[in-house]
């Protein structure tokens, strides 16, 4: 209990102290560097409880799902071609930074392949141990700089750059520093409790939809499922004709923070000897990934009736959910972007690793792959 307050103290802070610096995603990435900082430098060990992380991830995902409708649901079946096309474009520039970086580093391009791929973190680790010639360590840590440098420079350039600085309520947050911010927090707690009072069924029922969803979506193996679960769920209800409610800002600004604590917790910068002479290959070909993300959606922006924001946000090689979470703040379509973001996903954790597999035997004079530890 002890380290769990001192976990909230540390990256309330660390909240609190980007929330001034108008960083965006603040209540997200002010708690996970004040976790990267504090772990690094005093050598103390924080802790967060599974179960808040998973509840934040559902509140967002309960949230960015009342954003599909029925457009935004033809809009992406018309463009499940590109999708594939972005992703495909990726995978394969992703794939050419992990040339450059295993022939200047000396790691290996099992290793540095892994590492570079945008598929999600612990994804590419475990994916890892059942490639030949792939080190765990390596992949951790350029996953690990990968993930700091996307999550830090994409937000960046959506709120300064593309959206011109301007952050609109759908953040769900109101602009801290204003005068109105705990007042807008506390009404928005009143509203939601009038519609709970005044349909309590019907919440009871979305409650009980949301849960279910969630352990269906573990059931079935899906990736990051207690977002991705609740966010089809609330879809498929409002693309229904129901209009369930929206969430209080104060639930949003929460649920941020236990994914940032979280997120924090799960970075280990300190997994390889050598990072010194890994760390400016790895920031580099991360940043080249998101200039080509930058340069593709402007292609994309102009053949598909879609904002340059919205689908940079779609194209970034970022996680899922912190690209939702910055659609959402800017005004981009969540719904396009969350798509977008899935259908990557799954492509590189169902079809990618076939692929690696095959393309290190064949270049690699037959070697075999470890079996899978399932």
């Amino acid at each position: 209990m002890k380290r769990i307050l001192e976990t909230i103290l540390v990256t309330f802070a660390g909240g609190v102290l980007f929330t001034l610096l108008h960083v965006p995603l603040s209540w997200m990435l002010g708690p996970l560097t004040a976790v990267l900082l504090w772990t690094s430098f005093t050598k103390r060990r924080l802790t967060w409880p599974a179960g808040m992380r998973n509840a934040g991830l559902a509140l967002l995902g309960y949230g960015m799902g009342l954003s599909f409708t029925m457009e935004s649901a033809r809009q992406i079946s018309s463009q499940l071609p590109s999708m594939l096309i972005a992703t495909i474009l990726t995978v394969a520039f992703s794939l050419g930074a992990a040339f450059l970086t295993a022939r200047y580093t000396g790691v290996s391009m099992a290793s540095s392949a892994i590492g570079s791929i945008p598929g999600g973190l612990s994804q590419m680790v475990v994916l890892s141990e059942e490639i030949e010639g792939a080190e765990t360590a390596v992949v951790a840590f350029m996953q690990t700089i990968r993930l700091l440098t996307v999550i830090f420079a994409v937000p960046f350039l959506a709120v300064h750059g593309l959206a011109g600085g301007a952050v609109t309520a759908a953040a769900g947050v109101p602009p801290t520093g204003s005068s109105s911010t705990s007042t807008g927090l506390f009404s928005s707690l009143v509203d939601w409790g009038a519609v709970i009072v005044a349909r309590p069924v019907f919440f009871g029922l979305i409650v009980v939809i949301v849960l279910a969803s969630a352990w269906i979506a573990v059931r079935l193996r899906f990736p990051t499922p207690f977002f991705l679960g609740p966010i089809l769920a609330a879809g498929i209800i409002t693309v229904a004709g129901y209009e369930p409610p929206h969430l209080p800002p104060l639930f949003t600004l929460l649920a941020q923070w236990s994914l940032g604590i979280y997120m924090g917790l799960g970075i280990k910068l300190s997994s390889l000897s050598n990072w010194k002479k890994l760390l400016p290959y790895s920031i580099a070909g991360s940043i080249a990934v998101v200039a080509f993300s930058l340069g593709l959606s402007y292609l994309f922006s102009k053949v598909h009736p879609m904002s340059l924001l919205t689908a940079f946000l779609s194209t970034s090689p970022g996680g899922m959910t912190e690209m939702a979470v910055t659609a959402s703040m800017v005004g981009a379509d969540v719904s396009m972007v969350v798509a977008y973001q899935m259908f990557r996903i799954l492509f590189i954790l169902f079809i990618v690793p076939y692929m690696l597999r095959w393309g290190f035997r064949r270049f690699s004079g037959g070697a075999s792959s470890r079996p899978s530890r399932g």
